[in-house]
């Protein structure tokens, strides 16, 4: 499924039949982004967040929010769509905190803002596909047409969750393996021989798009 279209209907098409109350075209704009959502959530909740609140969970509520609320969207393109969807995530986020997590508020507070998470996972995503093609996978032809990230987020969510984590923890959060290993509570021969077996998985979901 392709974010420049969904079935021969374009974004902004979408957008416009959405803003015109076709219950539908949301949804289907929603779903699009689903998995662009979840790669940001997890990186989102990184450290003691992350084991507190579920990314699934901070999703699903930002995409309620976005269906109330849409509305309140002025803008008519992807980037645009993208761009009021991760300030969407966010205000769940901040909201979830203060209602369960008050004491923790401030950890919010420190964590990086999430349109620096933004052009990070967008920096990485063309670092890693670039690595990639460097080991013999060119990511599919849809890189070249989509936010590289949705396209990215896509790809990873064709794998099971502990490959899709520690390529997102090791790839796109640049965490070392040690770090990783404390994240994900193994070894770290364990992870390292985790994170193999996942980028070979990676790369036959590549080839598989093309």
């Amino acid at each position: 499924m392709l974010t420049g279209s969904n079935n021969g209907v374009g974004v902004e098409s979408l957008l416009s039949r959405a803003r015109r109350g076709n219950g539908d075209s949301m949804g289907q704009l929603l779903q699009m982004y689903r998995n662009y959502l979840t790669i940001l959530a997890t990186i989102r909740l990184g450290g003691k967040l992350r084991r507190r609140m579920n990314p699934s969970d901070l999703v699903q509520e930002t995409m309620l929010a976005a269906h109330r609320d849409f509305a309140k969207f002025r803008g008519s393109s992807e980037p645009e769509f993208l761009a009021w969807l991760r300030q969407v995530l966010i205000n769940c986020l901040h909201h979830a905190v203060e209602v369960h997590l008050r004491a923790k508020k401030r950890d919010v507070r420190r964590e990086v803002p999430i349109e620096q998470i933004s052009a990070a996972l967008d920096r990485s995503a063309m670092s890693f596909s670039q690595m990639l093609a460097d080991r013999g996978c060119s990511p599919s032809a849809s890189f070249a047409r989509r936010e590289r990230a949705v396209a990215l987020a896509d790809q990873l969510a064709q794998l099971k969750s502990d490959y899709r984590d520690v390529i997102v923890l090791r790839n796109l959060q640049g965490l070392s393996f040690e770090e990783i290993a404390d994240r994900m509570e193994r070894g770290t021969g364990a992870v390292r021989m985790l994170w193999l077996r996942a980028i070979d998985r990676f790369k036959q979901v590549c080839r598989a798009g093309k």
